[in-house]
């Protein structure tokens, strides 16, 4: 028999994901593949599946965790291979060992970089670390202090709109975690505004079982990051929502022709692909709509490539995972990519690299989407697209109204970065190009 190390494996580049599951115990036969944990970072779960077969001899993680790329999970004892030698044990016996030796030197100097991006990060805003401090609640630390913190955390503190010199670290030299910049947000959020600030009221909490019967379940991780986010983009974002119907009926006439072929691929051809595809056309037509306002608001951003986002509904939240390069695929490989990123959505194995840098999103609610609605940016993204249910309209054709299947689409967008004329060419060419699938051509 021998021992195997079994650690978190590439999970895109994400950090301190937290142990959810744990799905064996010690005692317990796993088998190759078999799910072993449950991780959770901020928009999606993923199972860690064991890489061989063996007997779980010990774990070393509890619920709740924060775990990174390359922390021991547990550890296996498999079959030795055929014939066994003493040699092939030494080995083994110092894999076992490393990771006791010095289980925790390899985070503490992945995290010493920050140290050093600190000046910069402490320097680049300090023209404006005074003012967060007129609307939040916290007291601000004495000037010219380092900040300590990663760079996943200064990423989140920005998405956030969170000067990090509001926030007080939990970890050594005050270093700040993700969950200390979440418990700072969830405080600002909830604590009573002082007289006269311009703090939003909050809603008063009600207890609903002197009525009747209630169940009270928690709100997944997902839901309720996906909550905040778009308290944030909404409360941040000066929304506009124009709103436009595209005649797709030649281009459903086409997808129709496709089945048979479709079937042959082994792929299921929906109105989406020829949406992304179309969607790609307009955003390189309209650059304005393929950027992002600095964190500053003093530039643009232009992209030049085409990533765009497909709102997926799943039973632990909304997920947004991301289609890189649309312009550069096919309606068959978009056709296949969109399903098999939709399955595993729903299957919560999306990794967090597959739902970041998109340039735009499409909120498709299909035939359950009524006539319209209005979604919400996607910050730092400035436009989103909002997709209801086909219907087939009766349309003046200069002679007569004939039957014409009809699309409602809803675009919203950052009024900073976007005005109506704007949107206004946007939807003039995606509807010519939805309405005639022979301009992607051009």
């Amino acid at each position: 028999m021998s021992k195997e190390i079994i650690k978190v494996p590439d999970i895109g580049g994400a950090e301190g994901v937290e142990v959810v599951e744990i799905c064996v115990a010690v005692g317990d036969t796993v088998e190759k593949e078999e799910s072993l944990v449950v991780l959770e970072s901020d928009k999606a779960s993923m199972e860690v599946p064991s890489p061989m077969a063996g007997k779980v001899i010990a774990i070393t993680i509890s619920d709740g965790d924060s775990l990174s790329e390359g922390d021991v999970i547990l550890e296996l004892e498999t079959a030795a291979e055929a014939a066994p030698e003493p040699v092939a044990e030494e080995p083994v016996e110092e894999t076992v060992e490393e990771p006791v030796a010095a289980p925790e030197p390899e985070p503490v100097t992945a995290a010493a970089p920050a140290k050093v991006e600190t000046p910069k990060a402490v320097e680049a805003p300090t023209p404006v670390i005074a003012e967060p401090a007129k609307v939040t609640p916290t007291e601000k630390p004495s000037s010219g202090g380092h900040i300590y913190a990663g760079p996943a955390v200064r990423r989140l503190a920005r998405e956030m709109g969170v000067e990090l010199d509001q926030v007080k670290g939990s970890g050594p030299k005050n270093r700040i975690s993700k969950d200390d910049l979440k418990a700072y947000v969830k405080t600002a959020l909830t604590e009573k505004p002082a007289s006269g600030s311009a703090g939003i009221p909050a809603i008063p909490e009600v207890d609903f079982s002197k009525f009747g019967e209630i169940t009270v379940e928690p709100l997944t991780k997902i839901h309720k990051m996906t909550a905040h986010n778009m308290q944030r983009n909404w409360l941040n974002i000066p929304h506009v929502t124009q709103f436009d119907d595209a005649d797709i009926t030649n281009l459903e006439d086409f997808r129709q022709s496709l089945k048979a072929e479709a079937e042959k691929r082994g792929v299921k051809i929906t109105p989406l692909p020829f949406l992304l595809k179309a969607c790609a056309a307009a955003l390189r037509d309209n650059p304005k709509f393929n950027a992002s306002l600095s964190a500053d608001g003093e530039s643009m951003v232009y992209k030049h490539f085409i990533n765009i986002g497909v709102a997926v509904d799943t039973p632990a939240g909304l997920v947004v995972p991301v289609i890189k390069d649309v312009d550069r695929k096919s309606i068959w490989d978009l056709a296949a990519e969109t399903v098999e990123l939709a399955t595993r959505a729903k299957d919560r194995q999306l990794k967090p690299v597959e739902m970041q840098g998109g340039c735009f999103t499409i909120s498709s609610l299909g035939g359950i989407g009524g006539q319209g609605f209005t979604p919400i940016v996607n910050a730092p993204e400035v436009a989103i697209l909002g997709v209801s249910k086909l219907a087939t309209k009766p349309v003046w054709d200069g002679n007569e109204f004939m039957p014409r299947k009809m699309l409602p689409l809803s675009l919203s967008y950052d009024h900073r970065a976007i005005n109506g004329g704007d949107a206004g060419r946007f939807f003039t060419y995606l509807t010519a190009v939805l309405g005639d699938i022979r301009r992607l051509a051009l």
